[in-house]
């Protein structure tokens, strides 16, 4: 099978740099051969393609079920975390039916409810922390996410029984933490339960532990019908496929799964990367605050969300450091060209986020954090897609934009916090996503009052 500009390098070299480091691996491989090339990686079949020019990313999300297919069992490495029935691992109609039921949960009247409480969570949070004494970023969006997830899916965040799992949850992650832990499931060989203090043995007893509780969870719901409960556990074991069928209990347990992590460590990432980048560049930090004061003390949260230069900041986020490098891998069907590049059926694509975020000819200067470029120009959702595209796009995108926005909103224009480190924070592989290598060290110097507006907000750009 001819593949498009393959790697020189040898297949082991390059499947050790990419469990190492992935960013350098797409960089480097990006300087030799830009717009796509074949490369040998651990984790979706060994020899796959990248591909991040905006055009042949848009060929592949539209032709999705047709030249293109997301098969799930390339995400099969997944499933000792999520299930079989994941949204994230079923493909074909199984796929269709699982999201068909879980989308709904996510409609916008549902997030909205939510943002008193995503306010409240990061003042609590933040608000209990002494002065000048380092933190870690990372540790405290990581605990508002936990709030805002556990609350929209089971209806409460606080109580003895959810104590349980909210120290669980943070066990079961500990295997992501590192590029070395995290390749127990890359690699199946490491997968032995050599009792409970071995790595993998640790993981089956705490995932155990998770099941129980989710299990009880369905099952008293399931017991306690309420028509007038909204969180996302009730409304899912209300809602029916096309045949009349509801989900299985082991159907609810892999979505809830998978809801919580996909929403929980993910969210947390990208707001701690924003409140690096904020306070990272002063002149960001400046003119935020200009926009949120406009808002007076007491600012709804839907307005805070509509706010255009917060959403240009949240967009840069997500743009310099997108906690996702790739969409769904895609399988070719049937003969086709992309790029001029002849590809045979079978054939493993990877629409690269990252690379596609760093791209010179969409991002000049693209290490740069300047959100001025979502105020001066409109991506499309091939040059721009942090939350991945096609059938496959994150369902739980609004929600996650809504609690980013109000997380850095609440925080930036309620108190002063300032960086500990100066050196440039570099993104580190965790797991299937990428990380702030350290977590980002910050200290709190003192709460801000909130100043009136003195001029309008003009436009400048930020290096």
């Amino acid at each position: 099978m001819k593949l498009p500009n393959i790697l020189k390098s040898p297949s082991l070299l390059q499947k050790l740099h990419w469990v190492s480091d992935p960013v350098s691996y797409m960089e480097n491989a990006a300087q030799q051969y830009p717009d796509i090339f074949t490369g040998e990686i651990i984790g979706f079949g060994d020899t796959v393609v990248f591909v991040n020019h905006p055009q042949a990313i848009q060929e592949i999300l539209t032709n999705d079920r047709k030249k293109f297919i997301a098969v799930g069992e390339l995400n099969g490495i997944l499933k000792p975390l999520l299930g079989d029935y994941s949204v994230l691992t079923l493909e074909g109609d199984r796929h269709k039916r699982q999201r068909q039921i879980v989308t709904p949960s996510f409609h916008g009247e549902r997030m909205q409810g939510y943002g008193q409480l995503i306010c409240n969570s990061a003042k609590k949070i933040f608000g209990q922390l002494p002065l000048n004494k380092p933190f870690f970023a990372r540790d405290l969006t990581k605990e508002i996410s936990l709030q805002v997830i556990f609350q929209s899916i089971f209806g409460f965040y606080e109580g003895e029984k959810i104590q349980k799992i909210r120290q669980l949850l943070p066990l079961l992650l500990e295997l992501f933490e590192s590029p070395l832990s995290s390749s127990l499931f890359l690699f199946p060989f490491l997968q032995q339960d050599l009792g409970a203090w071995s790595p993998w043995g640790r993981f089956l007893r705490v995932r155990e532990k998770i099941d129980q509780f989710l299990y009880n969870e369905i099952a008293e719901c399931r017991q306690q019908a309420d028509p007038k409960r909204t969180d996302i556990l009730s409304l899912l074991i209300a809602c029916r496929d096309e045949a009349g069928e509801p989900m299985t209990d082991q159907e609810l347990h892999d979505q809830l799964i998978t809801l919580i992590l996909a929403g929980y460590d993910t969210t947390a990432t990208v707001m701690a990367w924003g409140l690096y980048w904020i306070h990272h560049n002063p002149l960001v930090r400046e003119k935020l605050l200009q926009e949120l004061d406009t808002l007076g003390d007491s600012p709804d949260p839907m307005s805070i969300y509509r706010l255009p230069y917060l959403t240009a900041v949240c967009n840069e986020t997500l743009r310099i450091h997108p906690v996702t490098m790739f969409s769904f891998p895609r399988v070719v069907q049937e003969h086709t060209e992309l790029l001029g590049h002849s590809l045979e059926p079978g054939t493993i694509l990877i629409p690269s986020i990252y690379l596609t975020h760093h791209r010179q000819d969409l991002y000049p200067q693209s290490k740069q954090f300047n959100p001025e470029r979502f105020i001066e120009r409109q991506f499309s959702p091939y040059e721009f897609l942090p939350f991945g595209g096609g059938v496959r796009r994150c369902m739980g995108e609004a929600l996650a934009l809504f609690e980013i926005k109000l997380v850095l909103a609440t925080v930036v224009s309620h108190y002063n916090l300032a960086l500990v480190e100066r050196r440039p924070e570099q993104p580190q592989r965790r797991g299937f996503n990428l990380a702030p290598g350290t977590g980002i060290k910050m200290v709190m110097t003192g709460e801000r009052a909130r100043q009136e507006p003195l001029i309008n907000m003009t436009t400048t750009s930020v290096s």
